[in-house]
């Protein structure tokens, strides 16, 4: 590793988020034959003028040239004119600029430093500089110093820069007396730090292994890792064992622990199917909450459907022009005469025609009707196949974010809920598998008593990314009425994509590469080979198959979905490689680096989180509105150097304008994962099929990406993998109470 003490002349850009820098510096004494070099890494509080010691390696950027990687730094104290000079001409220090600079160290010189911190008044005696601008230029120093004395006591401890100067601005100068009342509280209140790291700090600062702090904050830290996980609550004997592996301490201690939390409100324990279930209060709240809010609305009185319903059906089938079959009538009956319904079903079992059926009946009635579905593009999609508009839960919840507040108390920012509740009388919500328990908490408590609430989804599908497994739980209790429906309907029975799903669902291999149909498999030797097949598959083959020109179009209809982000077949490799191969760069095509990734006109791109509040104007009518969300895919108009700004159409409507600060929100999408594809369909799906790790690779997720193509499912790598996932039925289960708390 190499070391290089340097001064900062310019940072070139900053991802405040995660401290990742790029910087100008200049290397003191141009050692190597070099003087500048760029700098690239994680420097957070890295500043014009900063002299340092950075430790990393030198390196060749085929688009930059040579460039010094950074692994870590440390500020080095300022001690010679020139370096001081450059420091305080930089900005950093309100009130002192290059002339002024010039004039303070050419009458301190190298005691620069020291006069500004011990003596400032002395600075009266430079021309220019009177009592408000000693002010100005104290107060500004101070500040500057009081950040970089915080960030070097944590560093010192241990911490990382990044989280250093996250605790700096949580906590300001206070920040060493907060952390040595309390470390664990940085495991609760700073994004970044785990437990291990929290508890490094704290043995270090003398904390004793069996302090009650530390036993409560491991117990805390299990239980939300577990949420992350998908788990609600862990079985006591589950929790304790975890526990003893973590912390080794005695099961006694941590009993103790347990007793003082559970009486201060913090965990609960509960009766799920006879056994000591413990849960973090929000999530026993919030699956109470699902189970109470379901009850309440199935016992209500409901305005009644007229008596005629099967009469409505018949009306219905002629003015679409369709028929039902008799699964298809029952399921819509039951969705008309039950409060709370759920149907559930393969591809191509007819559930979006019951949907649509239900929702022409409902509105033939009266009744005032609301559609909506987890994602954006699933809410789009439903609308689109019903002609009934659809929103997102959290729009239709009217949801408005603190973003100072943790995810579990997500629940808290809907404007709609109990006391404001939906004005709606039924409520049907498509890809139901996808809602964690929050979201269905803030949806049931926000659906008034005489509502009625149908729920569609397909419960083989992947279960939700955030905690609980509601859809499963609810079909599990046997409480609410539901239709399984089984039947694949002759138009869908035609499609390998449909057929080949059902027999992955039901643990046999695919049928692949019959002459003339839609599901095919390239078999290759390994990562290498797969990639370049993909790369081909997308730039030329897929193409001239499916009679795509332009590559709009291309981006438009082929997905490449794959189970991981890292690795020469996860998300990150594949959108760089994809990019390559689709978009390269020419001259006249602008771009925008951002960290490690390139934004380039013509990139096909996804924004990665709900911003409600980020504007967009419609292309066609020049209509204004705010909200883009997770999943939405779009591709980058224009790039405006000028105004640092790249603009994405979504949709082909919603033109979107994103500054440097809401570039950290989107990611090329030329591949995307398993994951993320929830909600979707595409007309072409390209899947790698190698290593897999063993956690993702299962049925279930198999399943759920071969179900989002629409079209054509190609599948690229290894027989054998293939098969292991198709049989390995045994993903991970989940330990969720709502069946429990449904059951009388």
């Amino acid at each position: 590793m190499n070391e290089i003490t340097c001064q900062v002349e310019r940072v070139v850009f900053r991802n405040e988020e995660n401290g990742f820098a790029v910087a100008d510096v200049r290397i003191a004494g141009g050692g190597g034959g070099r003087q500048k070099i760029r700098a690239v890494g994680t420097m957070p509080g890295l500043h014009t003028g900063m002299l340092c010691v950075m430790r990393g390696e030198f390196s060749v950027n085929p688009k930059f040239g040579e460039q010094f990687t950074v692994k870590d730094y440390d500020e080095a104290a300022l001690s010679d004119a020139e370096s001081i000079e450059g420091f305080l001409a930089s900005g950093v220090v309100k009130g002192i600029g290059p002339k002024t600079a010039a004039q303070i160290v050419s009458r301190f010189g190298e005691a620069t430093m020291d006069v500004i911190e011990n003596e400032p008044e002395r600075l009266l005696e430079i021309s220019g500089i009177g009592e408000k601008k000693l002010r100005q230029i104290t107060a500004s120093y101070m500040e500057h110093k009081e950040v970089a004395d915080v960030v070097l006591y944590f560093v010192r401890l241990g911490v990382g820069r990044a989280a250093a100067m996250r605790l700096y601005k949580l906590y300001g100068a206070a920040a060493p007396d907060a952390i040595n009342e309390d470390p664990y509280r940085l495991v609760r209140e700073a994004e970044g730090i785990d437990f291990k790291t929290a508890d490094r700090i704290a043995l270090r600062m003398g904390f004793a292994a069996d302090s009650e702090q530390r036993i409560r904050s491991g117990v805390r830290y299990i239980l939300f890792r577990a949420a992350m996980e998908g788990d609600t609550y862990l079985p006591e004997g589950e929790l304790l064992e975890r526990t003893n592996l973590l912390l080794d301490v005695m099961r006694e201690r941590v009993e103790d622990a347990l007793a003082v939390l559970l009486m201060e409100g913090e965990l609960v324990c509960a009766d799920v199917f006879g056994g000591k279930a413990w849960f973090l209060d929000f999530y026993y709240r919030a699956e109470k909450g699902v189970a109470n809010g379901l009850l309440r609305i199935m016992n209500a009185d409901a305005k009644p459907v007229r008596a005629d319903a099967e009469g409505q059906i018949s009306a219905m089938e002629k003015e679409r022009g369709i028929e039902l079959s008799d699964e298809q009538k029952r399921a819509t009956l039951s969705s008309l005469a039950n409060n709370v319904f759920v149907i559930t079903g393969g591809p191509g079992t007819g559930k979006t025609t019951i949907l649509r059926a239900v929702a022409d009946i409902v509105k033939w009635n009266g009744f005032s009707l609301a559609l909506a579905a987890p994602t954006g593009r699933a809410a789009k999609r439903i609308s689109e196949q019903t002609g009934y508009e659809a929103k997102t839960i959290h729009r239709l919840l009217e949801y408005s974010p603190d973003k100072n507040a943790p995810p579990e108390e997500e629940r808290f920012a809907f404007g709609r809920n109990a006391g404001n509740p939906l004005d709606v009388d039924v409520l049907i919500v498509d890809e139901a598998s996808m809602i964690d328990v929050l979201l269905m908490d803030a949806m049931v408590e926000a659906l008034p008593s005489g509502s009625r609430l149908i729920l569609v989804g397909d419960a083989d599908q992947l279960p939700p990314v955030g905690p609980g497994n509601v859809l499963k739980d609810i079909l599990a209790s046997e409480r609410v009425d539901f239709a399984a429906l089984t039947e694949i309907y002759r138009q869908a029975a035609e499609s390998l994509i449909v057929t080949n799903a059902h027999r992955i669902n039901h643990g046999e291999n695919p049928h692949v590469n019959d002459r003339g149909g839609n599901f095919f498999f390239y078999r290759k030797p390994d990562e290498e080979a797969c990639l370049q097949t993909i790369i081909e598959l997308c730039q030329k083959r897929l193409p001239e198959y499916l009679g795509l020109s332009g590559m709009r179009d291309i981006l438009s209809g082929i997905q490449v979905v794959t189970p991981v982000k890292n690795r020469a077949l996860g998300t990150i490799n594949l959108n760089a490689r994809l990019q390559a191969a689709l978009n390269p760069p020419v001259p006249g095509k602008r771009e925008r680096v951002y960290g490690r990734r390139a934004f380039r006109e013509g990139d096909k791109v996804m924004q990665m989180k709900n911003d409600y509040s980020l504007a967009w104007i419609g292309l066609s009518d020049f209509e204004k509105g705010e909200g883009v969300f997770n999943g939405d895919i779009g591709f980058v108009e224009r790039v405006d150097e000028d105004e640092d700004t790249v603009s994405v159409v979504f949709d082909g409507e919603r033109l979107v304008k994103y500054d440097a600060d809401g570039l950290e929100n989107i990611e090329l999408a030329y591949a995307i994962t398993v994951h993320k594809s929830q909600g979707s369909e595409y007309p072409a799906l390209v899947m790698p099929m190698m290593f897999v790790p063993p956690m993702l690779a299962t049925r279930n997720l198999l399943y759920t990406a071969v179900t989002r193509g629409r079209d054509l499912v190609v599948l690229v790598g290894s027989e054998d993998r293939l098969a292991l996932m198709v049989a390995n039925a045994g993903s991970k289960s989940r330990y969720s109470a709502l069946a429990a708390f449904l059951l009388p």
